[in-house]
């Protein structure tokens, strides 16, 4: 190592001032070592050589620059260096410091690259090469100055330090201040580029570490600045002249470095981000953690903690989804599935906008006491003689307009036990109720059911006391009648009001109309018409060629053809309106009933109807109702164990009578499905499968015939095709039109399936006179019948001392060698008992039978 040092330092050479302020390097040649690594662990030390031929000078202003090679002279003859004078240079030498050696070497490569732009001609070009490569610059403790052949002026070298070394200060002051401006634009356009959806950033954050592909550049247009190319020199650096840019490089360390700080920012410091979190009655886990924003894994953990243990996919009700919500900080909004039926009703009518509506009046009374009679002398019609049986069975709406042009809304409903709740419902959308009495047949358990149903509904109550026109009518017996249920008439000082009236002589209508319109007055009827209508079901059915009809009453407000209502769990468009008589009529006001075709299918009656502004809400509202009916039916159904199940079927508990009843209209269906359901006892139950409206078809007797179930129709009638399918599967179909003659059919089938009364009948007695033992056969006993008659085949019992020890089946009966059927008192006989042998003299054999009793509900 030392003799490379010398040679160096011989090879390196002479340094010498030409003129004052004038430092000139010739070519100097410069020599070291570096160690060379491979990759499989050898290195290997390799000298390097670099000449290099640079020339600075001071300007005016006393600062180092490089002097061009057309300013540069003609080379001064070299100066001849006395002994002496490189003795004082070697001193000076000697007498600096490590750092400061360091510093005049790096003097020295400045100088050396700040060479003449143009090198003098006959340089060699692998010199020149050579001479433009930086160095590596060493630390300074293992810096080798090498030694001064000649004398040096230190104030000068000294100098040309300093001005070095505050021209790197001013350098790095001036690139950190570049490196902040370039740094906050690239900031800036970092946020940009993420906000705009950059390739090269999402490429960049999802790979990071990785080489960036550099992407070929354009060429610069004319006349715009190009870019460098090449090693950069301090008198480029220096000069402002040309416009410099960032590398695209330089731009994406830079966004990098700003995303990893952004980054780091956020795991430090997180903020939270407050959400309204929505929450139903019911919500998985993965859709309440989506909600939040938040990981499934903590939702999970957070219900842990809570004692809940749910999967990702189980569902939890509101309130625990509310509490884990609260706990992650989040705000809560509660929403129901209900909430679909918000603002259904609409808001409540001013007063400046009602008017007055004709009055809702409902005809109650037992069954044959002429409620539809007197309601056919009012209108004028004849329904009672269309009614099968005489009675009636549906529930009606007309409405009649009197002379003076007043208009009144009547509502009739069947007087038959089985329709309690048809009279329950019209006492509910009632105005007032007019009590119809035979004045001949007094108050029957319908007619106290009647007003039962009129004081739960709070209205008035108009008594009318019918068949006035027979000889045995007896009205103050009725009047009487009615005080034991608190119904006090005007005559007695009450506040009822009692009119005589006779349908088929059409006595005192007029007195009925009056009273009706009086009590309408005292109570103020008035409704809105001029909004969106609201109403209620009062019957539903299936008619060929129309589909679903309902009868509608409407409350408040106008239906209009083409409206889109809501009934019930059903939706539709109003395609036609049909009045009582048939006709068809365009709108339908407050207090009119009204028929409506259009229905998606067919709702219940009571259901409430309300027209709607838009298709969508009518269907989420109709799938609302359906599915919370659904969600009804299957709760209500109660499985029971396996345990409970056996030990009704071991004790013959599990008898039923499956039935599907299909009826015109749905009031008709209820009232069927009500008596039934009465009829069941804890031995014996009806099981209604399926009950609905309309004719018979394949799926009810499909059903029926998987299930062992009579079909029950109720003014209907099978199609063409239900039949054949009915007769190929012998399912038994029963067609009705009066619904006691189905309650009958119904009791006495369920009576059949009671199991009978046992009773036991003693037939006689018979004395054992002597036993005897035949092989093969047994022991015989040799009996005197002493009382009534003993039978072959019936049950005996041996008494001994009037003690029972044995029962059991007589096997044989004898008389001489000859079987006989039966021997009477008397008689001797012979007789032997089944599966029994210890038979003795002077014991007695009572003979008895079990008789059936058939049970009755």
């Amino acid at each position: 190592m030392t003799e490379i040092k010398e040679q160096d330092q011989q090879k390196a050479s002479p340094l010498s001032l030409s003129r004052p302020g004038k430092l000139e390097l010739k070519k100097t040649v410069e020599g070291g070592q570096v160690r060379q690594k491979f990759s499989h662990g050898r290195s290997k030390v390799v000298a390097v050589e670099v000449r290099k031929k640079r020339t600075y000078a001071l300007d005016d202003a006393g600062k180092m620059t490089r002097v061009r090679a057309r300013e540069v002279p003609e080379e001064l003859p070299e100066t001849v260096v006395t002994e002496e004078e490189q003795e004082i240079a070697r001193a000076a030498t000697a007498s600096l410091t490590n750092e400061e050696k360091a510093a005049r070497v790096r003097a020295l490569q400045v100088a050396k690259r700040a060479g003449d732009e143009a090198p003098a001609t006959g340089t060699d070009p692998e010199v020149e090469s050579a001479a433009v490569e930086e160095p590596v610059e060493a630390p300074a403790s293992e810096v080798v100055v090498p030694e001064i052949a000649a004398p040096v002026d230190v104030d000068t070298m000294l100098k040309a330090e300093a001005e070095v070394r505050k021209a790197e200060e001013e350098e790095a002051k001036r690139r950190e201040e570049q490196a902040k401006v370039a740094a906050a634009h690239a900031t800036a356009k970092l946020k940009s580029l993420e906000t705009e959806g950059d390739d090269d950033a999402e490429r960049a954050r999802r790979r990071p570490g990785r080489a960036e592909v550099r992407r070929p550049s354009l060429g610069a247009k004319r006349g715009e600045p190009r870019r460098r190319t090449g090693k950069i020199t301090i008198t480029e650096a220096l000069d402002d002249s040309e416009e410099r840019t960032r590398s695209l490089a330089s731009v994406r360390r830079a966004r990098e470095r700003e995303k990893k700080r952004l980054s780091q920012l956020q795991a430090g410091e997180t903020l939270k981000v407050i959400r309204d979190v929505v929450i139903p009655e019911t919500i998985t886990v993965q859709e309440l953690a989506s909600r939040m924003a938040e990981r499934g894994t903590e939702v999970i953990c957070a219900l842990m903690r809570m004692g809940v243990m749910a999967t990702i996919n189980q569902s939890i009700d509101a309130d625990t989804a509310e509490l884990i919500a609260t706990e992650f900080g989040h705000k809560i909004k509660r929403v129901s599935e209900s909430d679909v039926e918000i603002g259904m009703a609409g808001a409540p009518d001013e007063d400046e906008s009602l008017v007055a509506r004709p009055p809702v009046v409902t005809v109650m009374g037992h069954v044959d006491h002429g409620k539809t009679s007197l309601l056919d002398a009012l209108r004028s019609t004849d329904v009672a003689a269309h009614e099968a049986g005489g009675i009636t069975q549906h529930i009606g709406a007309y409405q009649v307009t009197l002379p003076g042009g007043q208009k009144i809304t009547f509502i009739d409903t069947p007087g038959h036990a089985a329709f309690t709740a048809m009279r329950a419902r019209g006492a509910k959308v009632t105005d007032l109720v007019v009590l119809v009495v035979a004045a001949d047949d007094g108050i029957m358990p319908q007619t106290i059911e009647a007003i039962h149903h009129a004081k739960a509904a709070g209205v008035p109550l108009i008594v009318a006391i019918n068949k006035m026109d027979l000889p045995t009518a007896d009205p103050n017996r009725i009047r009487q009648e009615l005080l034991q249920h608190e119904l006090v008439d005007e005559s007695m000082g009450g506040d009822v009001m009692s009119i005589e009236v006779s349908a088929t002589k059409r006595l005192n209508l007029d007195k009925l109309e009056e009273a009706i319109l009086l009590q309408a007055e005292v109570l103020e009827l008035r409704a809105n018409p001029n909004r969106l209508a609201e109403g209620i079901v009062i019957e539903s059915r299936i008619e060929r060629g129309r589909g679903s009809v309902a009868t509608v009453l409407v409350h408040r407000g106008t239906l209009h053809v083409g409206d889109i209502f809501v009934a019930g769990g059903e939706w539709g468009r109003v395609r036609a309106l049909v009045d009582d008589r048939g006709n068809s009529v365009d709108s339908a006001g407050p207090g009119m009933p009204v028929g409506v075709l259009g229905l998606s299918g067919t709702p219940d009656a009571g259901d409430e109807f309300v027209a709607v502004d838009n298709e969508i809400k009518a269907r989420q509202i109709s799938e609302f109702r359906q599915r919370k009916q659904r969600d009804a039916k299957t709760g209500s159904v109660s499985r029971g164990t396996l345990e409970q199940m056996l030990s009704r079927i071991q004790t013959g508990a599990a008898k039923e009578l499956a039935v599907v009843v299909k009826a015109d209209v749905h009031g008709s269906v209820e009232a069927i499905q009500s008596a039934l359901d009465k009829l069941s006892t804890d031995e014996v139950k009806v099981r209604v499968l399926h009950a609905a409206v309309g004719a018979i078809n394949e799926s009810d007797v499909t059903l029926a015939q998987a299930s062992n179930a009579v079909i029950i129709g109720f003014n209907v009638r099978a199609n063409p095709q239900a039949r054949d399918l009915a007769k190929r599967d012998n399912v038994e179909i029963r067609y009705y039109s009066i619904i006691y003659n189905v309650i009958d059919d119904v009791k006495q089938a369920l009576s059949g399936m009671l199991s009978p009364t046992l009773r036991e009948k003693i037939l006689g007695y018979a004395q054992i006179r002597e036993v005897f033992n035949i092989t093969k056969v047994g022991k015989i006993a040799g009996c005197m019948v002493t009382e009534g008659m003993v039978r072959r085949g019936g049950k005996v019992r041996l008494l001994r001392d009037n003690v029972v020890i044995h029962e059991g089946a007589l096997s044989q009966l004898k008389r001489f060698k000859d079987d006989v059927r039966e021997v009477k008192e008397g008689f001797e006989c012979g007789m032997a008992l089944e599966s029994y042998q210890d038979l003795q003299a002077g014991d007695a054999i009572e003979c008895f039978e079990i008789e059936e009793i058939a049970r009755v509900l």
